[in-house]
């Protein structure tokens, strides 16, 4: 059974300055849209989950980036390829709480 919400520890500077390490967010199963922060995973490295924004619909997945654009690697969809989206990050829980956009 999959649960509706998932609270999820950012890791990492690739989403800076929207979000940043140490943060917790909170997401939710639905279907993404450009623009929206997002949980994923790729074919290459299924067992690592990474947070990233939907650039568009890439084949039977998704073009996603990181916000950080000063990132050194660029661990993303330039790199990997298409990713599976899982959930829709839409709050962050701590430390300053509110929704993301």
């Amino acid at each position: 059974m999959r649960l509706p919400l998932r609270r999820v520890l950012v890791r990492g500077p690739s989403m800076a300055p929207t979000l940043s390490d140490g943060d917790i967010v909170l997401a939710i199963h639905r279907d993404p849209r450009p623009g929206d922060i997002v949980l994923v995973t790729w074919r290459a490295r299924p067992g690592q989950l990474s947070i990233k924004r939907v650039v568009r619909r890439d084949g039977d997945g998704w073009h996603v980036r990181g916000d950080n654009r000063f990132a050194d690697t660029a661990v993303d969809s330039r790199l990997l390829g298409a990713a599976q989206v899982h959930a829709v990050v839409l709050w962050r829980l701590w430390p300053r709480p509110g929704r993301l956009t």
